[in-house]
């Protein structure tokens, strides 16, 4: 059942991605979609797991401050590190287009730590019970799809190519099936794994607002890329309250 599962969120993942490059013409579309659900695994997903599992130990100023912990430090890494600049802008030559690209691989590789965190609280739940790790693996699945449409577009849209993207999107789609074998070896203390999830948050709610909403609306039509991120919030939102019924 578990192996199942784990196979799912691989399949999830690669639809996902590949959607994204089918679209790549109308990439400012996606864009926008993937704004609205990243800024919403933050907020209707990482934040309220987070909250949940640190009960027990921590305050909820605790976990908020984690999250705004996680939000400063990938503002640090973007703005001293990786010098974010959009693709248009005079900063020219090769260490501008460079400087893109790894502010591509870093964003595309934090969503694969969290998809790995996800396989990690997939196989943590089934140590729980079956029903414990069926509900969650439903929350996982419900946004996998977004993940590999939101690893495809940090990748295309910071100037790697769609056989970079690709590579990225099959390491992100492993990552939650590497997550779950994992869980055969270790044990996460819920206290941690709390704080872990709320920098992602933080993480993601940075990539949302500072990458993302900016890039979509970028020398496109502003309306239809609006609409797009709102439907993503929503799509995400509604999904998730599903999932968790």
């Amino acid at each position: 059942m578990v192996i199942l599962i784990a196979f799912s969120t691989f399949i999830a993942t690669l639809v996902g991605g590949f959607f994204a490059l089918k679209l790549k013409d109308k990439l400012h579309l996606v864009l926008g979609f993937s704004a609205g659900a990243v800024v919403a695994v933050a907020f209707f997903d990482l934040l309220p797991e987070a909250l949940s599992l640190s009960a027990p130990f921590y305050r909820p100023t605790t976990i908020l401050t984690a999250t705004a912990v996680g939000f400063l430090v990938y503002l640090v890494l973007d703005r001293l590190i990786f010098l974010h600049s959009h693709s248009d802008e005079p900063e020219g030559g090769h260490s501008s287009h460079h400087a893109n690209k790894t502010r591509g691989i870093v964003g595309a590789g934090s969503l694969s730590l969290h998809s790995f965190l996800d396989g990690v609280a997939i196989g943590l739940a089934f140590q729980v019970s079956p029903a414990v790790g069926a509900i969650v693996a439903v929350a996982v699945l419900a946004h996998d799809f977004s993940d590999g449409i939101n690893t495809v577009n940090l990748i295309l849209k910071n100037g790697g190519d769609k056989t970079f993207a690709q590579k990225f999107l099959f390491a992100d789609a492993a990552a939650p099936v590497l997550g779950v074998i994992s869980t055969m070896f270790f044990t996460l203390p819920e206290s941690a794994l709390s704080l872990v999830l709320a920098m992602f948050a933080g993480f993601f709610l940075y990539i949302g607002a500072s990458d993302l909403v900016p890039e979509s609306h970028h020398a496109h039509p502003r309306f239809l890329t609006t609409i797009m991120t709102v439907i993503g919030v929503a799509v995400l939102f509604v999904v998730i309250r599903l999932a968790s019924i």
